[in-house]
């Protein structure tokens, strides 16, 4: 099948929103960020340094993003963190718009991980009555997780359109939008399960999702969290070009033990770590086709100064991959064959946790620096 109408509907798209990103634009990018913090956002110590500093290598939209990590507890966070206006532009056009088809093309095909996730319940639940998915962006997780859990409903939540569209297509039973702690006071008490995949390093302020998740959960629900790993090897070993630092949208980034002391500070009880399962086997693949992507001609996009690439750029664009195509095989090949080695070898680049809230339990504040809490990992 020709694919000269997509790319003519993308040219189209990327010509009329090209005058409005020119105009946002204009004067630079200082105020999507926010004055830099010196302290860690997660224990309060003072003890920074640089973990990373990155540009946009997906959409490169413009700016130059540092990561920080802490001394103390581990901790890695974007400093300076975008303001609302910074997140508002750098995730446009990445989940919605010109990024949403392809995006919805490849959440849509994980099927056999969506599966993987809903059985990891299982041990501790038989049968949960409602589960809410916290940013479940077009709901395919819930639409796969009945299939292991049928008598299950499943609700999703999440800011953007897509929970409306899930809803319409019956992926969830009921499309939530909103931010999770503006929507929690409605729910207390109302959910036997709530998940958040890959949601929380989102979060400009992942205690207050956790607190959230506590007040919509029922005694003895479960919290089912699954984030990257900063401690990874891979993480180091990559650099820049390791997938999971995902510039500029994730914010926040914890290491296990740090996550699960605040889940216990939030009066929770982990029943489950794990590391293997959540691996997603595709650290070299992503760094490889990161590089070659960003030695290639750039694509069009609204945001790009400059005349449109014509077709010698184009064609010099598509023969980069096609050299590079031996080195994506290979990067493949190894990452599945590592893949059953990613836990016990250090090098898996996403953990999961599963916690039971405590019954009538109170939530402690979390712990700072200077109360007995220097050097939680």
């Amino acid at each position: 099948m020709s694919t000269q109408p997509a790319a003519r509907s993308r040219q189209a798209a990327v010509a009329g929103l090209r005058p409005a990103y020119r105009s946002e634009l204009a004067d630079g990018t200082d105020r999507f960020f926010e004055p830099r913090r010196t302290d860690c956002p997660w224990c309060g110590a003072l003890s920074l340094r640089l973990r990373l500093r990155t540009r946009d290598l997906l959409q490169y939209k413009p700016g130059t993003f540092l990561l920080d990590e802490c001394g103390a507890c581990g901790h890695v966070f974007q400093n300076p963190r975008l303001t609302e206006a910074g997140l508002a532009f750098y995730y446009r056009d990445f989940y919605d718009g010109l990024g949403e088809q392809r995006l919805g093309a490849t959440l849509g095909t994980r099927r056999s991980t969506y599966r993987g996730r809903a059985r990891s319940v299982l041990p501790f639940t038989a049968a949960p009555g409602r589960w809410l998915d916290v940013g479940t962006g077009h709901g395919h997780f819930c639409e796969t997780a009945r299939e292991v859990l049928p008598a299950t409903v499943f609700d999703g939540l999440d800011l953007s359109e897509g929970v409306e569209l899930a809803e319409r297509h019956g992926r969830v039973t009921r499309g939530l939008r909103g931010t999770f702690p503006g929507l929690a006071g409605r729910m207390p008490r109302h959910y036997d399960v709530v998940s958040m995949f890959h949601y929380l390093e989102h979060s400009t302020e992942p205690d207050r999702e956790l607190a959230a998740a506590r007040q919509v959960l029922c005694p003895g629900g479960l919290l089912l969290i699954e984030v990257p790993d900063p401690q990874s090897r891979y993480a180091r070993l990559l650099g820049r070009w390791w997938l999971p630092w995902l510039q500029p949208q994730h914010l926040h980034l914890a290491p296990a033990a740090n996550l699960r002391r605040r889940l216990g500070e939030l009066g929770f009880t982990v029943l489950l770590e794990q590391h293997t399962e959540p691996h997603d086997p595709v650290d070299l693949l992503a760094a490889c086709w990161l590089l070659l992507d960003a030695l290639a001609p750039r694509e069009d996009a609204p945001w790009r100064a400059g005349r449109p690439p014509g077709r010698l750029r184009r064609a010099l664009r598509a023969a980069v991959f096609v050299a590079g195509a031996p080195a994506l095989l290979l990067a493949a090949l190894a990452d599945r064959l590592l893949a059953r080695v990613a836990g016990p070898a250090g090098l898996a680049n996403a953990y999961r946790l599963l916690a039971r809230k405590d019954v009538d339990a109170p939530s402690r504040p979390p712990v700072r620096p200077g109360d007995g809490a220097a050097g939680l990992d």
